[in-house]
């Protein structure tokens, strides 16, 4: 069974940084994608960024663009979320999502088949 485990939340103030990490376990195979989501209080989950894990590449929501920065681990299925200038609208719940089919997209939540339990990301002003 394939589990993520989300660290590295926390409280901080504007302008600071954080860096988030997630560990899947349970399966010896690389994922094909492995992504980074999260909600905040009374709205709807979103993306925040996505990696392919074979080639590398990234996309990032336009809101952290150019403050967020993903990256692989040296160990397989191993995420990070590097949360630079942060401002108080970027306070959520982040999560971690990752999937191993060939055929998946990657490109919506819905796309990703396991999830962690999330990670509590607090901006103050």
């Amino acid at each position: 069974l394939v589990q993520l485990v989300e660290s590295g939340g926390g409280s901080v103030q504007a302008g600071g940084s954080l860096r988030l990490s997630c560990a899947a376990s349970g399966t010896p195979y690389r994922s094909r994608c492995m992504g980074w989501f999260r909600q905040a209080p009374g709205k709807e989950r979103e993306g925040v960024g996505i990696i392919y894990t074979g080639g590398g590449s990234t996309d990032y929501a336009a809101s952290v663009k150019g403050r967020f920065t993903i990256s692989q681990g040296n160990a397989k299925n191993t995420l990070y979320l590097q949360m630079n200038s942060l401002k108080p609208e970027d306070t959520a719940m982040y999560y971690c999502a990752a999937d191993w089919r060939s055929g998946s997209t990657c490109r919506t939540g819905s796309d990703f088949t396991y999830w962690g339990q999330g990670t509590q990301v607090t901006v103050s002003p």
